[in-house]
This record gives structure tokens, sequence and C-alpha cells, in this order.
């Protein structure tokens, strides 16, 4: 089968765990072949199963049962054994990361030419009789139909920040802080404006002293007209008699 990696197409998943999808290298009945990166740029091949495959009970656990049987154990002497011979199944690629959720993959390393991860996918499909030679149609699994890539689900939404005891009380200490300072300007150029002074002491009352009118003098009641000199032109006005005065007789 080719592994010629050609573009990703719609329905591809971007992404498969930690793993960039680049291209496909294998498009099967039972899943796809991903050429993928990993975030230290080394190159992958991720298996992932089918929707039709991925919703099936019977085809899932048959994918993961693969794929835990190339995954050496842990403990006893069945995982020294498989320490010993550095690999589980026989010719199955090492495991690197796996994931069985809903949309089950699972990745190994990239070898050009080499078993990818497609070689999990053949376990998948169930074909022929238990005993004996196959008689009349082959089986078709209902699923089969459905060959679009099951992609998982897309993660949860992260929870809402929460902030620590501490700072809410150091941002009540703030708002505090704003608002006293804010009335405390508000007062300064509001209230002591309409403020009302007091009123000084009012001055003594003014104290009038009436005064007696003026009365003029003899002086200056029967002082004598100036007498015009004798060149003066002009008629004499006769000087007025004052009381005392004889004028005389002619003689």
């Amino acid at each position: 089968m080719s592994t010629v990696a050609t573009p990703l197409q719609y329905g591809d998943p971007p992404r498969l765990g930690a793993y960039v999808v680049q291209a496909r290298l294998q498009a099967l009945a039972t899943g796809f072949v991903y050429l993928a990166q990993d975030p230290d740029g080394r190159a992958v091949s991720i298996a992932l199963l089918t929707r039709g495959a991925a919703l099936d009970a019977a085809a899932r656990e048959r994918f993961l049962t693969a794929i835990g049987q190339a995954v050496p154990a842990r403990g006893g002497v069945r995982g020294w054994v498989a320490r010993a011979r550095g690999r589980g199944a026989a010719g199955a690629p090492q495991v690197i990361a796996m994931d069985d959720g809903t949309a089950p993959w699972v990745a190994v390393p990239y070898t050009p030419g080499g078993v990818g991860a497609g070689w999990f996918l053949e376990s998948v499909l169930v074909s022929g009789t238990l005993i004996g030679e196959a008689h009349g149609p082959d089986f078709v699994p209902y699923w089969l139909g459905d060959r679009a890539p099951a992609v998982p689900l897309p993660p949860p939404p992260a929870p809402p920040l929460t902030e620590t005891r501490r700072a809410v009380l150091v941002a009540l200490t703030t708002l505090l802080a704003l608002v006293t300072l804010t009335g405390a300007i508000a007062w300064l150029l509001l209230g002591r404006g309409e403020e009302t002074v007091p009123p000084s002491r009012p001055p003594p009352p003014t104290m009038f002293v009436p005064t007696p009118p003026q009365v003029p003098s003899p002086s200056d009641t029967l002082k004598p007209s100036p007498t015009p000199s004798p060149g003066d032109s002009g008629t004499v006005s006769p000087r007025p008699s004052l009381p005392g005065d004889d004028s005389g007789e002619p003689i």
C-alpha cells in the first residue's frame, strides 16, 4: 500500500495530543495514518481510527488490544522478557504515545519505508472464518461505510480565573483609599465654598453733633464800599451815610 505523503483533507485533525499533524500517509478502511511532528521536531507516524470503527466497541477493543500487546509490561516475568527483547508483540513498532479515549490513536517513530503506525490498524477488521475454508460472501462490518476520521473531542474550557484572598483584600483596600481620597477632594472643592464666613464686629455708630448756623458780625454788614479815585472817570456814587455822621449844612 502506498505510503506517499498527501496533503491533509477536510475533517483531518490538525493536532493529536502534543503532535502537529502535517500530512496523510495512508487512508485505510479502518483508519488513517498521518505524518506528524513532536514538540522536539522529530517525525512520528500516528494511526487514527475512522469514526465508524471508533463507535464500534469490538473494533475499538481490537485496536487497543494490539497497542497494549506492543507496549512492554512494567513488572513481572513478562515485563523482564519484554525488556530483554526490547519490544512487545512480534513485528510491532515502538509505541511512544497513545490515547484510548473516544477517538483512540497511537504514535510511533517515523521511518521512511519501515513499519509505521498502520501496523495496528490491521487487526481492527476481521475477515474470513475461524475454522475451515471461507464459503459465501465475506463479512462486512456495518460501520465500514463511515470513513471519516474520528476527531477527538476538544478539551474542556479552562476554569474561570479565581483571585486569592490576599489579592481580593489588596483590591478592596485600594478601592477604599480611592473612595476616601475622592470624598476629601470633593469636600475641599465644594464644601468649603458653601461655608458662611462669620460676620466681623460692627463698627461703632457715628456721632453727629449739630453746629449752630454762623451769625454775621456788625463789621461785616457795615463795611464801607470802596471810594473811587479822582482820576477815575464817571460819576461818583455817593458814600452811604453812617449813623452818627453829620453831613452839615452848606456855607
